[in-house]
C-alpha cells in the first residue's frame, strides 16, 4: 500500500509540474481566447491615422464632429448628434430632425448623448476628453479623394462593402454624365463654382466641395486658367468683384445663399460677365451644396444634370 500511495503521489505531482512548466506565451493565448472572440464579435480594430482604434463592431449612437454626417447616413448607420453645418443643411432636415447638434466644446451634451463611436476631423478640439467618452476616430481632410473617404469612413462603420459598392456605381454614372454634358457644352467650354460667402465673393478649385469634385475629378471639365492658378493648390480663392470675369468660366456654378447680400448679382460687371447673358449660370442653395458626402454628391449630379442637360 505504501508502494502505491508513493507511486500515485509521483505521478500526481509530475502532473502538475507538466501543467506548471507550459510555456508563458502558450498559458496567455489560453487565457485570451475568450476575449478574442468577443473583441471579433463585438468591436473591430480600425488602423485610423494615428494608430489602431478599437471601435464598435455594429456601432448605433453616432456623433459626427465634422462633415461626415452625409456618409454615416448614407450607410444606415444611427446618427444621435452631429455639428451646425449638417444641421442647416434643408435636404438633412427629415433625417436629422430628431438627432442633436452638438459642438467639440460642448462634452457634457456629447456625454448626455452616450454615444458609441465618435467621428472628427484631426484637428477637432478636446480630442482627449472626446477619447474618454467613446472611440473616436479623425480624419484629416483632403488627405483622402472624396470617395476613397467614403470607403473609409465605411471601414469604421464596418460597411466597407456597402461603400466601395456605391462608389463603384457613383463613378460610372459620374463619368456618363460628364461625357453627355462634354458633349453638349463642347471639350474646350469651361466652368467655374464661384460663392459668395460672409460678404466675400470665392472661386473653387477641385476639391472643396459645392460640386467641384464631380465637376473637374469625376467628369473633367474645364476651369478657367486664372482658377487653375490661384484656387487649384488651396482650394479655393478669394476675389474682389472687378476681378470676377477673369475668374468666371463659360458656366458658372453660383452657390447662393438667398439670406446673404447678393447685390453684386445687380453691377453692371456681373451683368456683363459672358455667362450671365448667356444663361449659363446655374444658381444652387449653398447650404445644401457645401459637402462631398453621398447624399450630398447624388444631389450635385442631379442638379448637373437637370441644368446642363435639361434631365430630371
Amino acid at each position: 500500500m505504501k508502494k502505491l500511495w508513493f507511486t500515485l503521489t509521483l505521478v500526481f505531482v509530475f502532473i502538475l509540474s507538466a501543467c506548471g512548466s507550459q510555456q508563458p506565451e502558450e498559458r496567455n493565448n489560453a487565457s485570451s481566447a475568450a476575449p478574442t472572440l468577443e473583441a471579433k464579435t463585438g468591436a473591430i480594430t480600425y488602423q485610423s491615422e494615428t494608430g489602431p482604434v478599437e471601435v464598435p463592431a455594429d456601432p448605433k449612437r453616432v456623433v459626427v464632429l465634422a462633415s461626415y454626417a452625409g456618409n454615416v447616413m448614407a450607410l444606415n448607420v444611427n446618427l444621435v448628434g452631429v455639428d451646425a453645418w449638417a444641421k442647416k443643411n434643408p435636404r438633412f432636415n427629415d433625417k436629422l430632425k430628431d438627432v442633436a447638434e452638438v459642438s467639440e466644446e460642448n462634452i457634457e451634451k456629447i456625454i448626455e448623448l452616450d454615444p458609441d463611436l465618435i467621428l472628427a476631423l484631426s484637428d477637432v478640439k478636446n480630442l482627449d476628453k472626446l477619447r474618454q467618452i467613446a472611440p473616436t476616430v479623425t480624419f484629416t481632410y483632403g488627405k483622402l479623394d472624396y470617395l476613397s473617404q467614403h470607403v473609409e469612413i465605411g471601414k469604421v462603420l464596418n460597411k466597407e462593402k456597402e461603400a466601395q459598392a456605391w462608389v463603384d456605381d457613383f463613378k460610372k454614372r459620374m463619368e456618363e454624365t460628364g461625357k453627355e454634358i462634354k458633349a453638349k457644352i463642347g471639350d474646350n467650354a469651361t466652368v467655374s463654382v464661384i460663392e459668395n460667402f460672409d460678404k466675400q465673393l470665392y472661386v473653387y478649385g477641385d476639391n472643396w466641395g459645392r460640386g467641384t469634385e464631380i465637376l473637374f475629378q469625376g467628369m473633367k471639365l474645364n476651369m478657367p486658367e486664372k482658377v487653375k492658378e490661384t484656387a487649384l493648390k488651396e482650394g479655393y480663392f478669394a476675389l474682389s468683384l472687378e476681378v470676377l470675369p477673369q475668374f468666371a468660366g463659360d458656366y458658372v456654378i453660383l452657390s447662393k445663399n438667398k439670406d446673404t447680400d447678393n447685390s453684386f448679382q445687380e453691377t453692371e460687371t456681373y451683368k456683363n460677365m459672358p455667362a450671365v447673358k448667356n444663361n449659363h449660370v446655374f444658381e444652387a442653395n449653398m447650404n445644401e451644396f457645401y459637402f462631398n458626402d453621398p447624399l450630398t454628391l447624388e444631389y450635385q449630379l442631379s442638379f448637373f444634370s437637370e441644368h446642363f442637360l435639361g434631365k430630371k
